[in-house]
């Protein structure tokens, strides 16, 4: 009987089967170890910057006088600094393009494993950087720290989207974004100046980049690579059975076995499409387009410009200077609160109301801390308003648009597009990630209070494209997924009319082994 074919009671059984074996303990650690040792990291070197900014400036300015004779000019200093905090994204570029590369034989996780190696030498650079004399050292690290996220950025989505059932596909996406806050508050909190936020201790900040590393180089490894990797591109079926059995935590997973072997033998002629032939395939237009959109707007919506100069931006609204790391604390935790409730609502309200919803509340608080920033000498008060403003911006974006295009970009594609669309994700996702650390501090120099109404705009724009061409993934196949963007791009998929030979064969009497079985295991004939 096919699974489509199912009566409601047995369905029911089937689900409630599922509910018990979805989230087993292997499912579990390898989300958390795979995040804590990659997304944390991420943002954890996005916030850690900020709190030591002024004695690494003055670091900058001793070694520059000491080589050169004279203190260094400040429009040199601001270059500098830029260029250090911007050069994180460049290394991120890097590590995006050595993805498909290196993924196609390391597979998934190895590809986690092996990027610690950045990681580690990223800390010792930059933790050595004031002993040293040598600010370039710093430098460096940030841009080899970069290649870490940018590998990382890609390779964990990819993990996560091929370990998962596509019933918690969207929860156990958002770990990611999850744990990109929790490092984002742990850089906060480390930065104090009770800690390690000192002049004395500010590159031990640096150094504790090494603790996730070497907590998943020594975890991952006891937990298997991801099963459809095994299966679609090494063909090792019974190392495929074993990953399942292990993610699923049962002992009979020949269904999953049954539906990842239909798409195999959907691909069986298909090898990994480079990024030119994903750009020219008529039926993957609008989902390219929307997966470079969404990774634009993820960057361009200007939370990173807070996450980059959030001390500045508070020290602009009033805040007195003894106070403002105590508040920076408060967004981080703003924020991983934001993203937990999002991995919970995420599978009942779906991935698109999320999105609109966090793009356009931004938007709106966007505008009002423009106001509040013009208008803070008017009143006591007003400066305060400033920080609900730059909180309920970082809410808004972490309850949805801050992790889902992750999830969309695995949602999107097959087995054989997956590692190209990533690559186009992760590209954009980087670019624009330079753009904003590169230029937000000349444009909050050149427009003051009004910069921020050019991120308000990139979030409207946003919010208008969503609500009118992505449809939901929620609880959806790739086939179904596909159907949706089908009348859009004016093509249909090749497997579809695979399929359509397949019934008719079976019409003329010929028996086949079952590929109507999609990925998730639902009959592509049963697609409206």
């Amino acid at each position: 009987m096919k699974l489509s074919e199912k009566d409601p009671e047995e369905r029911k059984e089937s689900g409630q089967a599922r509910q018990k074996v979805d989230w087993s303990c292997s499912l579990v650690v390898a989300s958390l170890v795979g995040a804590f040792g990659s997304s944390f990291l991420y943002g954890y070197s996005l916030s850690v910057v900020n709190a030591p900014t002024p004695y690494i400036k003055a670091f900058y300015n001793e070694t520059w006088k000491r080589r050169h004779g004279h203190p260094i000019h400040s429009d040199t200093l601001t270059l500098l600094w830029s260029v250090t905090v911007s050069i994180f994204a460049i290394g991120g570029l890097v590590g995006t393009l050595m993805v498909k590369m290196i993924g196609k034989f390391l597979g998934r996780k190895n590809m986690l494993l092996v990027n610690n190696g950045f990681a580690i030498s990223a800390a010792l650079l930059m933790a050595c950087s004031l002993v040293a004399g040598t600010f370039e050292m710093l430098i460096v690290g940030r841009f080899i720290m970069g290649i870490d996220g940018g590998v990382a950025l890609s390779a964990l989505p990819m993990y996560l989207n091929e370990i998962s059932p596509k019933e918690i596909r969207g929860s156990l996406g958002q770990v990611t974004a999850i744990f990109i806050c929790v490092g984002v508050f742990f850089g906060q909190l480390l930065g104090l100046p009770e800690l390690l936020g000192k002049e004395s201790t500010w590159p031990h900040l640096f150094g504790v980049i090494v603790v996730p590393a070497l907590v998943q180089l020594v975890s991952l490894p006891f937990l298997p690579e991801s099963p459809r990797y095994l299966l679609l591109e090494k063909h090792d079926e019974v190392a495929a059975v074993k990953a399942f059995q292990t993610f699923l935590g049962k002992a009979d997973v020949s269904r999953e076995m049954e539906a990842a072997l239909a798409e195999s033998r959907v691909q069986r002629n298909l090898r990994l499409a480079s990024v030119l032939e994903l750009l020219r395939a008529p039926f993957l237009r609008w989902q390219v387009i929307t997966v470079v959109i969404t990774m634009a707007c993820y960057q361009l919506c200007g939370l990173n410009a807070i996450w980059f100069y959030t001390n500045s931006i508070f020290g602009k609204a009033g805040i007195p200077q003894d106070k403002i790391p105590y508040i920076t604390l408060s967004t981080g935790g703003i924020e991983t609160l934001a993203a937990i409730v999002s991995g919970l609502v995420i599978e009942r309200w779906g991935r698109r109301p999320l999105l609109i919803g966090g793009f356009g509340l931004m938007a709106v608080f966007f505008g009002t801390l423009t106001v509040t920033l013009t208008l803070q000498d008017h009143a006591p008060w007003i400066p305060y308003l400033s920080i609900v403003c730059i909180l309920a911006i970082i809410a808004s974006f972490c309850s949805g648009p801050g992790g889902i295009p992750f999830i969309l970009t695995g949602e999107f594609f097959q087995q054989a597009h997956r590692p190209a669309a990533f690559l186009i994700a992760g590209t954009v996702n980087w670019l624009s990630n330079f753009t904003v650390g590169l230029l937000f501090p000349f444009l909050q120099k050149s427009l003051d209070s009004y910069c921020f109404l050019v991120f308000a705009t990139i979030c409207i724009a946003g919010t208008m494209y969503f609500y009118f061409i992505l449809p939901e993934t929620k609880n959806r196949t790739h086939m179904e997924i596909s159907q949706a963007f089908a009348k859009r791009n004016k093509a249909h998929l090749p497997e579809e009319k695979a399929d359509s030979t397949s019934v008719q064969e079976k019409a003329n009497g010929r028996s086949d082994p079952d590929p109507s079985c999609t990925l998730d295991g639902h009959s592509p004939n049963s697609i409206v």
